[in-house]
């Protein structure tokens, strides 16, 4: 009789471990996904009325969006840009004669005032100008950069390590002239400070900019791309796979830039959006002191 409590005992006890095993199976097998906050640059997920096997295929804006499988069920995970007005909006489902409506919220983004030495920065000449109209075609390609991709993992490590110095979304102004909203962070960091990769992806442009100095742009697939500037030096090249936490790059100061530091941006079908939502707490990870890095002259 005893033999047999020990052994009920013990199949309750494998019972357990296996159940345990198989629920965090489950969770491992859930894809990483950004936190959601509809608002202007942030980011919807929008459950989707549909039982289908495969991934439907979901505009937004006339931009593929990404779906991806939770709990059983299709979602969209939807980048909104800064401009977008609150309110209801529509995603298009291929095949779907109805629109899905989700609403956008209002959110108000603080100002911010940088004075320039160099003019041409923020009024920049004839010739200047041609060559931003020439960069701004090979940046606006790898921001719209699509690539299927199964299962995504779209919570990230930070990049750098250093201070929030400017935080998403602020409008700002040079010389006291508006200019566009931030459509990114800046990390502010000792120049050769070395920049890593958040994700696994693949570099699909490089080169030095005229507003951005020396740039990276990864794709993460499903049109999740980031974006790196004012870089000292550039260590990958386009086509080339990146992994998770592999180093891209050094901080510079090169482009528009009053200091070194990693101007650090996320585009989701085509919308900047705030990268603080593809952490649980952004700000505690850049609380830490700069430490000081040794200029790599590489």
């Amino acid at each position: 009789m005893i033999v047999s409590i020990h052994m009920i005992a013990g199949h309750r006890l494998m019972a357990g471990c296996l159940l345990t095993l198989l629920l965090a199976s489950a969770v491992s097998a859930a894809p990483l996904l950004p936190r959601s906050a509809a608002v202007p640059g942030g980011v919807a997920i929008v459950e989707l009325p549909t039982n289908a096997k495969k991934a439907p295929v979901v505009h937004y804006r006339k931009k593929r969006v990404m779906v991806q499988k939770q709990h059983g069920h299709w979602q969209a995970i939807v980048g909104i840009a800064l401009s977008a007005k609150v309110g209801k909006h529509q995603l298009q489902l291929a095949g779907q004669a109805t629109p899905v409506s989700f609403q956008v919220d209002d959110k108000a983004y603080a100002e911010q005032r940088l004075t320039l030495k160099n003019k041409r920065k923020v009024n920049p000449n004839a010739e200047d100008m041609t060559r931003i109209r020439g960069e701004r075609g090979r940046i606006n390609a790898a921001l719209r950069h699509w690539a299927p991709q199964a299962k995504m993992d779209a919570r990230f490590v930070l990049p750098v390590t250093g201070r929030l110095s400017s935080p998403f979304g602020l409008r700002r102004f040079f010389n006291e002239q508006a200019r566009k909203p931030h459509s990114g962070i800046d990390i502010a960091a000792p120049e050769g400070t070395p920049i890593r990769a958040p994700a696994a992806g693949t570099a699909i442009e490089r080169g030095e900019f005229f507003f951005n100095g020396n740039s990276v742009f990864i794709a993460h697939g499903q049109g999740l791309v980031t974006m790196y500037a004012h870089m000292s030096r550039i260590d990958v090249q386009p086509g080339q796979r990146v992994a998770r936490g592999e180093v891209i790059g050094a901080v510079g100061h090169t482009g528009r830039a009053t200091g070194p530091h990693l101007h650090w941006g996320v585009s989701l079908n085509d919308a900047r959006v705030d990268p603080a939502l593809f952490f649980d707490d952004l700000e505690s990870l850049l609380t830490a002191p700069i430490k000081t890095h040794r200029k790599n002259t590489r």
